[in-house]
């Protein structure tokens, strides 16, 4: 079994998208592959949750127009 990864970021800490990041089909309001966050945007972690299989922090964070998108670590940076 793969230890868990403890969370770098915190719940209410705000943030930037280091990528523009594409529906990977997992948000239900836009196409497959469309734009919902482009690099650079700001935004705020509204809730930390962990990849099940691969025990990693997935960050749901809070952007523009209220969309919330799950990030990876390597997808944002903090403000």
């Amino acid at each position: 079994m793969i230890e868990p990864r403890l969370p770098k970021f915190q719940w209410g800490q705000r943030v930037r998208a280091l990528t523009d990041l594409h529906n990977d089909g997992t948000f239900p309001d836009a196409p497959v592959e469309a734009l919902l966050v482009s690099s650079g945007d700001t935004g705020e972690i509204v809730q930390i949750g962990a990849h099940v299989e691969l025990n990693i922090p997935v960050y749901l964070v809070e952007f523009a127009d209220r969309r919330v998108i799950g990030c990876l670590e390597e997808e944002i940076s903090p403000l």
